[in-house]
């Protein structure tokens, strides 16, 4: 006999770990155990109103946001293989945000 063995405590965790594996398979996932409430929540038909600010915000993008013809050339110089990334650009812009992001949470 092989010291620290004993038979009966290997058989004893593994019946423990079948237990578990039967009651985490037989047990709803916490996040389908949300989403099914959620879902029954929507089909009562709970009304929802928004704030003026949230209205503002909404009515308040326009088309300006978006130049079709820069995003034309975009995708014609990828597609030409003619496309070049600033890099230094890129990561003065990731700065820039990341800063205002940390100074916004902070104070």
């Amino acid at each position: 006999m092989k010291i620290g063995h004993n038979p009966d405590i290997a058989s004893a965790l593994a019946q423990a770990a079948a237990n578990k594996q039967q009651a985490k398979a037989a047990a709803p996932a916490p996040a389908a155990e949300i989403a099914a409430q959620s879902a029954s929540r929507a089909a009562t038909g709970v009304p929802v109103t928004l704030s003026a600010s949230a209205r503002t915000a909404e009515t308040g993008r326009s088309t300006a946001d978006f130049n079709a013809e820069k995003v034309k050339a975009v995708k014609t110089a990828i597609d030409q293989g003619t496309f070049s990334v600033d890099a230094e650009a890129v990561a003065d812009k990731l700065l820039a945000n990341a800063y205002e992001t940390l100074s916004h949470s902070r104070g």
